[in-house]
């Protein structure tokens, strides 16, 4: 009898032990679970490019991490890479912040002037200098390729907003036909394209 009792505590010691080390692990994945919802919802957030807006710097099917914070504590530069809500599409869009508030803009052919100053732009330099070497311009000429334009005349960037442009300014769906995009649609700045592998970097952004 004393060997059977003995033998029923230890089984029913492991048993206890296992199942403390399941209520342990589920305790663990649930904390996962909230912490990732928590920094993908607050923090940071993965974005696949779709289309060729971003060209040359960008391509489809690139991942990257959107820093969600840093406009929370400061508002956007022109230069850096930006993604945003486009409503009306259901859709977000990766496009570079090129006017802030109370800038004035201007774009003719691949010619950029904010506040009527020439603004030199080397994140599209190699791509202009090779259009301009076979005589075309890079910005092909076309009813919204400019800006001001018959869609978007408002010139100046109100309070509470930002002026975006793809970097291929051929084939890019962006402020000059959209508009100005509010800080409430702006999602966040592309800090790093961690996918594919071999091109795992953190993401320049230009200033003036």
């Amino acid at each position: 009898m004393p060997n059977r009792a003995a033998a029923h505590a230890s089984g029913s010691g492991k048993q206890s032990g296992a199942y403390k080390e399941i209520v342990e692990w589920i305790k663990a994945l649930v904390i996962a679970v909230v912490l990732v919802f928590l920094i993908r919802q607050f923090l940071f957030s993965p974005f696949i490019v779709d289309g060729p807006s971003m060209q040359p710097n960008f391509e489809t099917g690139e991942r990257l991490i959107v820093n969600k914070i840093i406009y929370a504590i400061r508002e956007p530069k022109f230069g850096e890479v930006v993604v945003f809500d486009v409503p009306e599409q259901d859709r977000k869009f990766i496009k570079r912040v090129i006017g802030v508030p109370g800038d004035t803009i201007r774009l003719e052919g691949d010619d950029l002037y904010i506040n009527e100053k020439k603004i030199d732009e080397p994140y599209i330099k190699e791509a202009i200098e090779a259009a301009h070497a076979k005589g075309e311009l890079y910005n092909l000429a076309g009813p919204d390729s400019n800006f001001p334009n018959s869609s978007n005349q408002e010139m100046t960037v109100p309070e509470g907003a930002i002026f975006a442009l793809g970097d291929n300014r051929r084939n890019s769906s962006d402020s000059r036909v959209i508009g100005f995009v509010t800080d409430d649609e702006v999602v966040g700045r592309a800090d790093i394209i961690f996918w594919p592998l071999n091109k795992l970097e953190f993401i320049k952004h230009w200033t003036k």
